[in-house]
């Protein structure tokens, strides 16, 4: 088992960190020393969760700053203001099996928020990485990236949504940037996707008619704290390697044949950069 070392000196970037896997994985980051910068669209949360964990760690490191990424007006501000460099990149946040809505920019929610803004945030903060040698983006992705598939005719979903198949689509497009971005980073940092397990999160909900089962489905789903170990273990352990795909154990996974395809990868990459309007120019120069 790895020791997550001293973090001392370090900055950390975590969103999505009000809630789920991301309170645990603030958490450790603080606990070993890191300063780490939380995000949530609510506030109020944020701020719960931070008393949360300060509470477990005291003297505990942690700014909370508000970030939507379902809004690029919003994930534009949050980059302008992060002004120190960034030792880690965590894309932690995610929404999934909603009905469909549509992103504050009109694009479907689940694709617009978990790779779109994430895809512009990473962008935006390139320059704050690459001031840090050695740097790391971990991309929360999922093993519901094997029912994904990416239609370039219809990628708003405006013809036969579902909700599943939406958050497979959204997950296999942060497994697809995550391998695509150490591709073209050519050693520039470290970009590794992790799929956390099952885990008791916001997005694993019981209804009026299943809450009878919930007691039960507790049992059988992993705690947060759980779900955070792959993410961890990708953030911080030296033998983890840039394209990676990190899983529970935690050990690497292998991704399904057609996340790998090159071809819709790179042009995933490109229609990106059209629907935000970001561009990751710093390593378009090493092409």
């Amino acid at each position: 088992m790895w020791k997550i070392p001293d973090l001392t000196g370090s900055t950390a970037l975590v969103t999505g960190a009000s809630s789920g896997i991301g309170i645990p994985t603030v958490r450790v980051l603080a606990a070993r020393g890191a300063r780490v910068i939380m995000t949530a669209r609510d506030l109020e949360k944020g701020r719960a969760a931070a008393g949360e964990i300060t509470a477990r760690v005291p003297g505990a490191r942690i700014e909370l700053r508000r970030l939507d990424l379902a809004d690029l007006s919003s994930v534009r501000a949050f980059a302008a203001e992060v002004d120190e460099p960034v030792d880690l990149l965590i894309n932690n946040a995610g929404i999934g099996l909603i009905p469909r809505q549509t992103t504050a920019d009109g694009f479907e929610m689940q694709f617009g928020t978990n790779h779109l803004g994430h895809f512009a945030l990473t962008g935006l903060l390139l320059p704050r990485l690459l001031a840090r040698p050695g740097a790391r983006v971990v991309t929360v992705s999922s093993d519901a990236h094997a029912v994904g598939r990416i239609d370039f005719d219809d990628l708003t979903l405006e013809r036969g949504y579902s909700r599943f198949s939406s958050y497979g689509r959204s997950k296999l497009a942060n497994l697809m940037f995550a391998r695509e971005l150490q591709r073209r980073a050519q050693g520039r940092l470290i970009s590794v996707a992790v799929h956390p397990g099952t885990t008791m999160t916001g997005i694993v909900k019981f209804g009026p008619l299943t809450r009878p089962i919930a007691a039960l489905g507790r049992l059988l789903i992993q705690t947060p704290d759980k779900g955070a170990i792959p993410t961890l273990y990708a953030a911080t352990s030296p033998d983890v390697h840039g394209g990676e795909f990190i899983g529970p154990g935690p050990k690497e996974l292998q991704p399904k044949p057609h996340a790998l395809d090159e071809e819709v990868t790179r042009r995933l990459w490109e229609e990106s950069e059209k629907l935000t309007g970001v561009r990751f120019e710093m390593l378009d120069r090493h092409q």
